[in-house]
């Protein structure tokens, strides 16, 4: 069976959601295009990280640019997205491996995100060779989505992540464990229960 690629060049949106309630919220990465929707599942410290690594990115090639580069310092307002996941939210895959490319000849970024996939392997050497053959073949490696965004798209994208990481539990100010609505069992409180 034939990788299956889902590509947006640019998508109408690209976004990072939740589903369900502070705790127990699942991740998604959101494309749409032309009346087609994709999303993937991720867990938060993906999210947090592709946001940051985007942004850190940006940040890169506007300083080898010299400012040059259509990229702006901050996320405009103008394409700012704060509107909800959109509705069915199907789960694609979930995913294991994340890329971020800066395509200077067309001034895009390209975000992949892979499924996961499990490997069998004897030994560490083995298992990243497996790895490696894995991600490199485009004809049957796993699915993948593959987003091109402007530099503004990335922006707003990395600043709505963020902020969706962000607007979860609050943490606890001995610990910086998530605080739970019933209460919170601090390991610097030697477990004593402490309410939210």
């Amino acid at each position: 069976m034939s990788r299956q690629v889902f590509l947006y060049d640019p998508p109408d949106r690209f976004v990072a959601g939740t589903v369900g309630l502070p705790g127990r919220r699942t991740f998604f990465l959101q494309a749409s295009s032309e009346g087609r929707t994709t999303s993937v599942a991720l867990e938060k410290t993906q999210v947090a990280a592709l946001a940051e690594r985007i942004d850190e990115l940006l940040d890169e090639v506007v300083r080898r640019t010299g400012g040059n580069a259509p990229v702006p310092a901050v996320a405009p307002a103008d394409v700012a997205d704060t509107a909800p996941l959109d509705a069915p939210v199907e789960e694609e895959f979930r995913v294991g491996t994340m890329a971020l490319a800066w395509d200077g000849e067309e001034q895009r970024m390209i975000v992949e995100a892979q499924a996961l996939v499990e490997l069998d392997a004897d030994s560490e050497e083995d298992l990243a060779e497996a790895e490696e053959r894995l991600l490199q073949d485009e004809e049957n490696g796993p699915p993948m989505l593959r987003v091109r965004l402007t530099g503004a798209q990335a922006r707003a994208f990395a600043k709505r992540a963020l902020d969706v990481v962000n607007a979860g539990r609050p943490p606890c100010p001995l610990c910086s464990l998530p605080l739970d609505p019933e209460g919170h069992v601090c390991p610097r409180q030697n477990g004593y229960r402490r309410g939210a």
